[in-house]
């Protein structure tokens, strides 16, 4: 996981913060509680991640895998992996997001071990949990438990929750053998240059002969690294990674927003705001405005 993540998107969990930072996104095709454009853009977070599928199927990449998440199977995702989620077909699911303490009981204490011998492993990028091992059934049936846990609320939820999560990280911790380290694959490494070109570029005018060059290899070699890696074309990642850095300044910053679309890329604001409603369903500046109400 070490993959100089300051060249990708950083999600920061909307909780952070607060007396208790677990934040639960409940997502229904492309809307998500609380609301997440959702841009398909990798990007990573220092949270762990567990998403169980209610219906449909969803789609997890990262810069070597993907994985296909049916209804009723869940998936873990380690922190700081750089990594994306979309649906493949009409689909609910619920992601589970927290930091990697609410598992170590206090300060000094010795389960941290239980706790940092997965989540600094930097090979366990994700587990996918179906219903062919009698464990990762499980595994779905905690997170189906900390589904019903968010849509019933009581007076215990904080405790209810952490007592289902630390049941999962034991389950989980007693049954994953721990990978070895292993060399990282050439088309990862091929678009570790080419995602650092875009983080650091994004705003000029970039062209297939620029990204492909960044990493030493043909123009068509460069658009098969961006199929194999995230099923997705150079220009439409770009696009999309334009879009999430637009999306950020208009919650930031008070820029007018022919600036913003100049300042991530887009030459005509006309355009800009076409892509943007597109992806978001909202105009950028009804964006803008329903980040300023919830703040």
């Amino acid at each position: 996981m070490n993959l100089n993540r300051e060249n990708y998107i950083n999600s920061v969990n909307l909780n952070i913060g607060t007396e208790f930072p677990y934040l639960v996104l409940d997502v229904i095709n492309d809307n998500s509680y609380p609301r997440n454009p959702g841009f398909q853009v990798m990007h990573w977070h220092e949270d762990l991640q567990f998403i169980y599928v209610l219906t449909g199927v969803i789609e997890v990449r990262t810069l070597e895998a993907s994985v296909q998440i049916r209804a009723g199977e869940g998936i873990f995702i380690n922190r700081n992996v750089v990594h994306y989620v979309r649906r493949l077909e009409s689909c609910h699911y619920n992601s589970f997001l927290f930091p990697a303490y609410f598992l170590e009981f206090y300060a000094g204490s010795p389960a941290k071990d239980f706790v940092d011998s997965m989540t600094n492993n930097e090979r366990l990028t994700f587990l996918h949990f179906t219903s062919a091992l009698d464990w990762h059934r499980e595994i779905t049936g905690q997170l189906r438990q900390l589904s019903q846990i968010e849509k019933d609320k009581t007076e215990f939820y904080v405790y209810e929750v952490l007592v289902r999560l630390s049941s999962l990280w034991l389950t989980m911790r007693k049954h994953v053998i721990l990978p070895q380290e292993q060399r990282k694959s050439i088309v990862h490494l091929r678009m570790q240059k080419i995602l650092r070109f875009i983080e650091e570029h994004y705003a000029e005018d970039i062209t297939l002969a620029d990204l492909s060059m960044c990493a030493n290899i043909s123009k068509s070699e460069c658009a098969r690294c961006f199929k194999l890696s995230m099923n997705n074309t150079p220009y439409k990642y770009l696009t999309e990674y334009r879009l999430s850095k637009a999306a950020q300044l208009l919650k930031k910053t008070n820029e007018p927003v022919g600036n913003i679309a100049a300042a991530v890329g887009f030459h005509q604001i006309s355009h800009f705001g076409k892509c943007f409603r597109e992806k978001t369903g909202y105009s950028p500046k009804t964006y803008r405005e329903m980040g300023s109400a919830r703040s």
